[in-house]
């Protein structure tokens, strides 16, 4: 006999995804539909790398209420949009490509890859990656400039 469980299905109920390139971010928001409970509204959207373009993005996630912005790690690409998001205000997750491959039914163009991206967060199928704190980050830059000038100094000849 079947019988009913206290178990909620836990999604987001404001999330967006990026699928970050080296030319452009393709965002994907995926929101509550007000006049229909229970089903959902979605907008993909492109954005160039440029910082104006990345703070029209927050402002426009902003006014849409999203609350957790995911992204898949892509090389560098990713720091950008993930700093500037982090500095907004929003619950940024960084997602390991490894981990996001192994689900099944990855499409493969940039705004499908956004939109699967968007689902899978929003029903959390994946988990984030650690990115340490501003704090942490802070500490460190100093420290990695230094070792990067000492390994442009070349040794002097006597």
């Amino acid at each position: 006999m079947l019988t009913e469980t206290q178990d909620n299905e836990e999604i987001v109920a404001r999330v967006a995804a990026l699928d970050i390139a080296k030319a452009d971010r393709v965002c994907c928001v995926r929101v509550p539909h007000e006049d229909r409970p229970g089903r959902r509204l979605q907008e993909v959207e492109a954005y160039s790398t440029m910082t104006r373009s990345l703070l029209g993005m927050a402002d426009h996630l902003r006014c849409l209420g999203v609350t957790r912005v995911v992204m898949e790690a892509t090389s560098d690409y990713w720091k950008p949009a993930f700093y500037l998001l982090e500095a907004a205000g929003f619950e940024t997750w960084l997602v390991n490509a490894k981990d996001v491959k192994h689900l099944p039914g990855r499409p493969k163009t940039d705004k499908l890859d956004a939109v699967w991206l968007c689902k899978v967060a929003e029903r959390q199928m994946i988990r984030p990656s650690f990115v340490p704190p501003p704090e942490i980050r802070r500490l460190c830059a100093p420290r990695r400039s230094s070792e990067r000038r000492s390994c442009w100094k070349t040794p002097r000849s006597s």
